[in-house]
């Protein structure tokens, strides 16, 4: 007869070994190579926060892969190539912010110093993204998820607080990005937090801060 023990120790090695398997089905995929950001174009500023708004229609057009491009870089690329810094400011020079991409053909993990795109998980997790419909049938859902293990020296409570902020600044990027090329975004917070960093197998520490839909909008 199995004990209760033994029986948890082969749930545990069981679950590591489909955790193992969907990593290695993900490793299976290459990166993403994204063109480089374009340096010149779009709107004045000044227009571009005219425009600024959120919107909550999308139609389900694919973004190319250089709006991709330009997008990821604005969010939260690297400007200054000597330092590393980047497009947006961060808690105490610290990176504890990740952008994944979630789209049709899986989630996606920006890596800004090569300025690309890392598989994450395979299959299609939009509708996970967000309490609201819309999120299921536009093309991109960014998901911000901050790495709350390298700010330790804080309360869980400030871990929050600040991840929050880093994530602010981002979104309004995206938002001034969107503005600028006549894209649709909306930034979020409807989401199932628990469900979706369980869906995308963050690791301990991680959070989800809050999502942004991104897309072209309704005909």
């Amino acid at each position: 007869m199995i004990t209760r023990r033994e029986a948890n120790i082969g749930l545990v090695a069981s679950a590591a070994l489909a955790a193992a398997g969907r990593a290695a089905a993900v490793e299976e995929l290459p990166a993403l190579d994204l063109p480089p950001p374009r340096s010149e174009g779009g709107k004045p500023l000044i227009e571009a926060l005219r425009l600024r708004r959120s919107i909550r229609e999308y139609s389900p057009r694919a973004l190319p892969l250089q709006v991709l491009s330009d997008l990821l870089w604005a969010a939260f690329g690297i400007n200054r190539p000597a330092s590393g810094d980047r497009t947006a400011p961060y808690w105490r020079h610290v990176m504890v912010i990740d952008i994944y991409a979630a789209m049709a053909d899986g989630v996606w993990l920006y890596e800004p110093k090569a300025h690309k795109l890392l598989p994450h998980l395979r299959g299609d997790i939009r509708a996970q993204t967000g309490l609201q419909d819309f999120v299921a049938k536009a093309p991109l859902n960014l998901v911000y998820v901050a790495h709350g293990e390298r700010m330790g020296d804080i309360s869980a409570e400030d871990r929050r607080l600040y991840a929050s902020v880093d994530t602010g600044f981002i979104g309004q990027n995206v938002y001034l990005f969107c503005a600028s090329e006549g894209f649709a975004t909306v930034f979020r917070a409807a989401l199932d937090y628990a469900k979706l960093a369980s869906t995308m197998e963050l690791g301990a520490g991680q959070f989800v801060t809050f999502a942004q839909t991104i897309g072209y909008p309704p005909a």
